[in-house]
């Protein structure tokens, strides 16, 4: 590859290598406060090729590839040439990372102890992370939420929050301008803005944390809370999880754990200000 960085997220390390230079430029910007591998040995390499012989020039065209890819994925824009980073490195854990349960899940920390909200995209958890992060909460990740295998400790991925359509204005108006991604329009989920965790979730990203609530958000419904069971809430988990299946009995056990010990609730809420209430009456409940 022609341009190329290395970096650590959390746990995981990576190196993107680019045919072109934008790409690597904008994450070079973006991650500046991320350090690099201790050894200069990647995990994971992502790589950004032209998706045809003339696409590097010709209507420029990226397909994602690297140590896991998909055969069948689409190509992308140049202009989102960002985004396929970002899609490539979660592609690598999703399809490669072993040494924990990886569960498709934001997560904040308060006090030492972990809040994880899963649900399908648009349910509102990226976003309500990500509010959480900028009044008094840790970012721990609005991707995955790493699960201990033998702790059933939770380890934060803090890469950059993909925040997407009305979200953008939300976090725009209370997050420093430094800190938000160019704006990328027009994407397969609408337009997109990325944006830098703060100095504290970047600092902390080797710190774990103890499970004490799960929530299963949802966006655009009256105020709402309700009980979940634990066999609905194991069979969620294991729909969320990349690699469930391939970790056997150790993902199974830590699985089991993490819904027994956990408390589960669903919330529904109209907006980002009602859902950040409800989240901090019910973490001192189960405090």
């Amino acid at each position: 590859m022609n341009h190329a960085l290395s970096l650590r997220i959390g746990p995981a390390t990576f190196r993107i290598g680019s045919t072109w230079r934008r790409p690597v430029e904008a994450l070079v910007a973006l991650y500046a406060d991320y350090p690099a591998p201790v050894d200069g040995v990647a995990d994971f390499t992502v790589r950004l090729e032209p998706a045809g012989p003339f696409r590097r020039w010709l209507r420029p065209s990226i397909f994602i590839t690297g140590d896991h890819g998909l055969a069948d994925a689409a190509p992308m824009s140049l202009a989102h040439g960002l985004l396929a980073a970002e899609m490539g490195m979660n592609l690598q854990m999703a399809l490669g990372w072993r040494r924990h349960l990886l569960l498709h899940a934001s997560s904040v920390e308060k006090d030492g102890r972990a809040l994880v909200m899963t649900g399908e995209s648009g349910s509102g958890k990226s976003t309500l992370a990500a509010q959480l992060g900028e009044r008094g909460w840790r970012l721990m990740g609005d991707e995955f939420a790493l699960l201990d295998l033998d702790t059933g400790a939770v380890f934060p991925f803090p890469r950059l929050v993909s925040l997407k359509n009305r979200a953008i204005d939300v976090l725009a108006a209370e997050t420093p301008q430094r800190r938000m991604g160019p704006l990328l329009a027009g994407t397969a989920k609408g337009d997109i803005r990325h944006l830098v965790p703060n100095r504290d979730a970047i600092g902390r990203m080797g710190e774990g944390a103890k499970p004490a609530l799960l929530l299963f958000p949802r966006f655009g419904h009256a105020a709402d809370v309700r009980a979940v069971g634990q066999g609905e809430v194991f069979m969620r988990l294991t729909q969320a999880s990349t690699n469930y299946v391939a970790l056997g009995e150790p993902g199974f056990a830590a699985l089991t754990r993490f819904v027994a010990d956990v408390p589960a609730r669903a919330i529904d809420f109209p907006s980002g200000d009602e859902a950040v209430a409800l989240v901090e009456r019910l973490w001192k409940e189960c405090g």
